[in-house]
């Protein structure tokens, strides 16, 4: 799997910035797709205040864990920082070729859920619990199910979002664009 990376060191939008920390290629034999890792940091400051990902492709793992990973410290929550940093992501997003995108958070998140509404996602539904397999202490391992809140986002107005039509989930078509 080979990547072209966007050369970029900063992202800078009016009240944050995102620095690059590295880039990830995707590992096939995992199913992970290639990624980009940012800190997010107040404008002009190289502090980080939280983290922002953005995994590069579509495979069915993304339908579950989201084109989108992030986390602002506490200090500096209730500032929407999190959903900023989503929208700056987009045009990094459209150079890969990504005219869709998802997001997802547990059900109980509601900061994250704010979050994703704060960009402009709708929800499409709450997926299925997955059994996922963690590694808890000294090699022992659990089963845990978790249910994810799945949104998706356009990138691209008046493109239509793809439907899954899988068991259960609840699906909506997004009618407002990122």
């Amino acid at each position: 799997m080979t990547t072209q990376w966007q050369e970029i060191t900063i992202i800078s939008g009016e009240e944050i910035d995102l620095h690059l920390v590295k880039t990830v290629p995707g590992n096939p034999a995992k199913n992970w797709v290639p990624a980009y890792h940012f800190n997010m940091a107040l404008k002009g400051s190289a502090t980080p205040i939280g983290v922002i990902d953005l995994r590069i492709g579509h495979n069915e793992n993304l339908y579950y864990g989201g084109h989108i990973g992030y986390a602002v410290h506490s200090e500096h929550r209730g500032h929407h920082y999190a959903g900023k940093a989503v929208l700056l992501l987009k045009e990094l997003a459209l150079a890969h070729g990504m005219e869709r995108m998802t997001i997802t958070c547990n059900p109980d998140n509601i900061p994250s859920r704010k979050t994703c509404e704060y960009v402009g996602a709708k929800l499409k539904g709450i997926v299925a619990a997955l059994p996922i397999t963690i590694c808890i202490s000294a090699g022992k391992k659990k089963n845990v199910s978790m249910s994810w809140f799945g949104r998706i986002i356009d990138l691209q107005p008046f493109k239509r979002l793809f439907n899954f039509n899988c068991g259960e989930r609840m699906l909506y078509e997004e009618n407002r664009h990122f």
